[in-house]
């Protein structure tokens, strides 16, 4: 007898960064941080967990290729679900796994913290396990955890030795902040070279900056930033945003030896960013830059479409339809007949392009927490136990 369950999981950008951890093997942090849930209709992962007494192994597909599933951390993740499960123990079984991103994986852009996400989410539904699961999403991925709730999250470092106390919270859901978007300027969806495991490690051993980041500096920061989101203050979150992301990579810049995530493309858009603040005499839109060179830009609904007509005449695509991703497809006239006001107008007319820069643009906003399909959007043939994909291309697949 098959048991199979489907679900999605969101992408989430941290504001206030997770960066080192205290206990390795328990994925337990050096600081507390906080992220935004972005949509899903643009950005997830989907997975599928099949579990039969007729499966001779566990085994997970990812993209459409069979990945090791006996690595520490998968199996760290299904060991901690079946320890807690209500279904499926009754009788020996083995469970199969596929599970696709519908964006670059290992890019920077969070693929990790939505796919253990996803994993922890559909296997707590086919195993029946009730409770917190984001502290078992931790151990997989620890920004995973945060990947569990929709709308804004703290990832509590918690003080326990046993990692208890470090779990997700949700600080406001998505119907908090409607206002909120997300702008996300994807330079490079290559694997990064330094992965964020190896890079974390490095830095907590070596960078002079991260005793006071986690002493001082973050917490201050996890309390301003609750109270702005609470409040709905974009000026006070632009404000935080950007200096965690600035503080961020000055740890990595001063770790031993120097890591580097972004790019030259990555500082031009820091650079422009801090040039269309100063000229509107007010924070418009604030970045932030995970351990990748891509670019994450929050911002307030009413400065969307300006926000993506600057950008697109600094980074020009020849086919702004393909270009622009993003589900208000009407942005694409807006933004290509917008007329800025006098005093940024000079910034619409860069001497200076860059075509080739970006690979493209994609605009989102906040989202909800995980969802379960209906089993027609199954990845798994169940008369088989394989997946029905094998695709070179996994974003073509339930987009």
């Amino acid at each position: 007898m098959l048991s199979s369950i489907t679900c999605t999981a969101p992408v989430n950008i941290a504001t206030i960064k997770y960066w080192g951890k205290r206990d390795e093997k328990l994925i337990l942090p050096l600081n507390s941080s906080l992220s935004g849930t972005l949509h899903q209709d643009d950005l997830k992962t989907t997975t599928t967990a099949v579990a039969s007494e007729n499966f001779t192994e566990d085994a997970i597909w990812l993209n459409g290729k069979k990945e090791d599933i006996n690595t520490t951390r998968y199996q760290n993740v299904l060991r901690m679900i079946r320890s807690r499960a209500t279904k499926l123990m009754d009788k020996k079984h083995f469970v199969h796994i596929c599970s696709i991103n519908n964006f670059p994986t290992a890019a920077g852009l969070a693929s990790s913290a939505s796919g253990y996400a996803c994993l922890v989410y559909v296997l707590a539904q086919l195993y029946g396990v009730s409770g917190d699961i984001s502290a078992i999403a931790r151990i997989g991925s620890g920004s995973a955890c945060r990947s569990v709730y929709g709308g804004f999250v703290k990832w509590e470092m918690g003080a326990e030795s046993d990692g208890s106390d470090s779990i997700a919270v949700q600080v406001a859901p998505e119907t908090h902040w409607p206002e909120m978007n997300i702008i996300v300027l994807v330079v490079n969806d290559k694997k990064k070279e330094t992965s964020s495991t190896d890079g974390m490690q490095r830095s907590a051993a070596t960078s002079p900056m991260m005793k006071e980041r986690c002493a001082t500096i973050v917490p201050q920061r996890m309390r301003d930033i609750e109270a702005a989101i609470q409040a709905r203050d974009f000026q006070t979150f632009g404000d935080i945003t950007m200096k965690d992301s600035d503080d961020f990579h000055e740890v990595c810049a001063t770790t031993d030896p120097a890591i580097y995530y972004l790019n030259d493309t990555s500082r031009y858009i820091m650079n422009l960013v801090h040039k269309y603040n100063k000229m509107s005499g007010k924070i418009k839109c604030a970045y932030t830059f995970d351990a990748g060179p891509n670019a994450c830009i929050y911002l307030p609904e009413e400065n969307v479409v300006e926000a993506l007509a600057l950008f697109t005449k600094h980074f020009p695509g020849s086919d702004l339809s393909t270009y622009y991703r993003g589900s208000d497809k009407s942005n694409i006239e807006k933004i290509e007949h917008y007329q800025p006001p006098k005093n940024i107008q000079t910034l619409f007319a860069p001497e200076v392009t860059f075509a080739d820069s970006l690979k493209y643009i994609l605009h989102t906003k906040i989202g909800p927490g995980p969802q379960i399909l209906d089993e027609s959007e199954s990845l798994i043939d169940k008369s088989t136990g394989l997946p029905k994909y094998v695709a070179a291309d996994p974003s073509k697949i339930n987009n």
